[in-house]
């Protein structure tokens, strides 16, 4: 591997610091309601027992690494974003090629490379390589924008038109609309509110795009970088592990799948396949236990292969079917490791179940969660075949992610109907089960959870996560949902930021649960 590849891979690690509580020079965390409880990382254990602990449970199975040219993945994912920041956010070639898309197409990989040529006439962005290749990641409208496989002219799949069946949000009130009240109500200190706010500006160098507040849902502050609206689709990664345990909570709600049952994914149902025996909840808490390397895995080594985590999004592969042909590395619901596999091994069973119903699989998400809570920005981005990559490449506003936030505030209810089942929020904001054998009281059902102190707020604060510090907070105890959307390149002071802003919004609203 080329040695600015480890470079780029040792930083998409220190990147996903925050999410493995990995300490990466960074400071500590506060405890719950603000008291303070030193660096987390003195109460996690050493990453030493946690290879050895995952060691000592391991199958004999082998690892083959994803194929390709480390390059020109990187390649695939810089094309891509480019092309999703120019036709879906509205951003300018120059800006999205020098502020975003550094998880799939790092930043220091780039001037080995062409520079991205827009073709507005075609909707697609090109990149040239030295060996003569050319990347082609091509815009298909409700359905993003997806690099072309190798030697494909065109994608694999038929692009479907995917629209709101919503009034004009201008005509209707928060949250189904985007008409806010004139008194935001009461129950906060509105100059704390603006100073938290504030707090998420205050340094230019984070390239914070949206920060939004809401306070028993409503909007009690907000504000924008220059050039984003509060209806502006923004780049969210990670964030979009959430959205997917949100549309299998809405088949689980509708009798299509339980949590407990084996995950029925085909290509498992052949005798003596152990794999059979993974649940759908192993695969939402991201213990399925399956073979892939990430770089959140402790024993990540950067100098090593392509890790198959960013494989699923740069690899222009049917990352269904490279998901559910992984080997067994774990008995499953044993060992807790942060991998995409299992998120898009849950959307494969999302895709499964809509199809044999007959439904249509593209605007399942829009039809049966988002008209339902407002959302009318997202776009899901998919694979060459159609599959939905929401493990991560996804763009929605922060109003629209607001909305999500409350969603789940509200315990999976949404103006009187009941979206999510009963005890899904829970399942979802409670520590799972692998998780907590490594004692890493940090994650749930593709959620992350603040049972180690990770922001200033309570224990019991739960929040999605993407890469470039993208965040949603959800304080269930202050009735408060706080969204930071930003660029890759400010990652490294917005949490600052965040942490700043979170603790004057614990002093500006009192615990109301």
């Amino acid at each position: 591997m080329r040695s600015s590849a480890r470079i780029a891979l040792a930083g998409m690690a220190c990147m996903l610091a925050l999410s493995a509580l990995v300490s990466c020079g960074g400071g500590g965390g506060g405890g719950g309601g603000g008291s303070s409880a030193g660096p987390v990382t003195a109460q996690l254990p050493a990453r030493e027992a946690l290879i050895a602990r995952a060691r000592s449970l391991e199958l004999d199975t082998p690892y083959v690494p994803p194929p390709g040219d480390v390059l020109e993945h990187n390649t695939a994912g810089y094309a891509k974003t480019v092309c999703s920041n120019v036709f879906i956010t509205g951003m300018s070639p120059e800006a999205a090629a020098e502020f975003t898309g550094y998880f799939t197409g790092p930043y220091a990989q780039r001037s080995q490379v062409g520079t991205p040529v827009v073709d507005r006439a075609k909707a697609e962005v090109r990149i040239g390589m030295a060996n003569g290749k050319t990347l082609t990641a091509r815009y298909l409208g409700s359905q993003g924008c997806v690099t072309l496989a190798p030697g494909a002219t065109d994608v694999f799949f038929t692009p479907q038109a995917v629209t709101s069946t919503l009034p004009d949000p201008a005509t209707q009130a928060w949250p189904m609309g985007d008409v806010l009240p004139a008194d935001p109500g009461v129950g906060f200190d509105a100059a704390l509110v603006d100073q938290a706010v504030a707090a998420a500006f205050e340094q230019p160098q984070a390239y914070t795009t949206a920060f939004v507040v809401t306070h028993k849902g409503r909007i009690v502050g907000e504000r924008y970088m220059p050039g984003v609206t509060p209806a502006t689709p923004l780049q969210s990664w990670s964030m979009g592990k959430s959205v997917t345990a949100t549309l299998m909570g809405v088949l689980v709600r509708q009798g299509v799948y339980t949590l407990d049952q084996p995950a029925p994914i085909p290509e498992w149902q052949g005798a003596g396949d152990k794999r059979k025996e993974i649940r759908i909840a192993d695969l939402l808490q991201m213990s399925s236990g399956l073979r892939i390397k990430a770089p959140d895995d402790p024993d990540f080594d950067p100098n090593g292969t392509y890790p198959d985590h960013i494989y699923y999004y740069t690899g222009r592969i049917n990352a269904f079917n490279y998901a559910a042909t992984r080997p067994q590395q774990w008995p499953p619901g044993t060992v807790g490791r942060y991998r995409n596999t299992d998120p898009v091994l849950v959307n494969y069973l999302i895709r499964l179940a809509v199809e044999q119903r007959g439904g249509s699989y593209l605007s399942f998400p829009q039809r049966e969660l988002f008209d339902k809570i407002g959302i009318r920005s997202m776009t899901i981005e998919t694979d060459p075949y159609g599959n939905f990559l929401t493990q991560g490449y996804d763009f929605m506003s922060a109003r629209d992610w607001a909305r999500l936030g409350n969603l789940y505030l509200q315990d999976g209810v949404w103006n009187g109907e009941r979206i999510l089942p009963e005890g899904f929020v829970k399942f979802v904001s409670t520590v799972a089960p692998a998780w907590a054998a490594d004692k890493r009281s940090i994650y749930g059902g593709f959620f992350w959870l603040n049972g180690m102190g990770q922001w200033p707020v309570p224990a019991s604060a739960y929040y999605m996560l993407g890469a470039g510090g993208q965040v949603v907070v959800i304080v269930p105890s202050h009735d408060l949902v706080v969204v930071r959307l930003g660029y890759d390149k400010g990652e490294a002071l917005s949490t600052a930021g965040v942490r700043k802003a979170l603790s004057l919004l614990l002093q500006a609203v009192p615990p109301s649960r």
